[in-house]
């Protein structure tokens, strides 16, 4: 399943994001509204322009991925390829909604919470973000956590990460 929207109408006073959302075999619907999606990728990519597509998919494609791009064996939760684009940030971001599912529970986190932060963490990466040192991580985790408080997600480094933040 395929979706892409119409691009943002030029002149707006805002970047244009084309959005593709995808299902992998055995995910039967998205995982949250068009709207959300956007919304979250939206704010996590500003101010840049983008052609970003989301493929929600189960463990066996996630593991494959994982596999054949980073040698890991097992799924992961998200995965970010970042394309050159002359005029636009351009990546695919694979979200393992199974997996997603069970990290929620296991972190006493809301699903729809915990999948918000890795739409954002998956859109940072594809802006270049990443947490392969210390000094990044703690980066790109400060941009994570502004970015989910403007959607009152809590902390999603806390423990338990239940309740909003102010």
């Amino acid at each position: 399943m395929t979706a892409m929207p119409p691009a943002d109408r030029p002149g707006q006073g805002r970047p244009t994001l084309r959005l593709a959302l995808q299902c992998g075999k055995g995910i039967a619907a998205l995982p949250a509204s068009r709207a959300r999606i956007r919304r979250l990728v939206s704010a996590a990519l500003e101010p840049r322009p983008a052609e970003i597509t989301i493929r929600f998919v189960g463990r066996a494609e996630s593991q494959a991925l994982n596999s054949a791009y980073r040698g890991k064996a097992g799924p992961t939760n998200v995965l970010t390829f970042g394309y050159d684009g002359a005029d636009r940030l351009c990546a695919d971001i694979v979200v393992c909604v199974p997996l997603v599912r069970d990290e929620a529970r296991v972190q006493r986190k809301p699903f729809d919470h915990h999948l918000a932060h890795l739409l954002v963490h998956g859109s940072l990466h594809a802006r270049g973000l990443d947490h392969l040192e210390d000094q990044e991580a703690a980066a790109m985790e400060a941009e994570e956590k502004r970015i989910l408080r403007r959607f009152r997600i809590a902390d999603p480094y806390v423990a338990d990460a239940t309740t909003e933040t102010t």
